[in-house]
């Protein structure tokens, strides 16, 4: 798919998250996904920032890139989902 997707470590979404440490960090239900991860330390760097945008960009990309990963894996399991599907009509 797509060819050449440049994957930067540490942005693979993980099923298994320690969700004491995202509810320790009073991450909202609504962003808890298999990126939570990386939600915490960006975070962190955003308030210790005061929300610059200048800075915590190297977090930003690794969580944007996270997404994209989730998204693709979605992605890829719907079509795995409809071929089977198919082949049962």
């Amino acid at each position: 798919m797509g060819g050449g997707h440049h994957v930067t470590p540490g942005s693979e979404p993980k099923k298994d998250q320690d969700l004491q440490a995202i509810k320790d960090a009073r991450i909202p239900i609504a962003w808890r996904d298999t990126c939570s991860h990386i939600l915490i330390p960006l975070n962190k760097c955003r308030r210790d920032t005061w929300y610059n945008p200048d800075k915590c960009g190297h977090y930003r990309h690794i969580y944007e890139e996270c997404e994209y990963n989730a998204y693709l894996q979605r992605v890829e399991a719907k079509v795995q989902e409809d071929k089977i599907r198919k082949s049962m009509d």
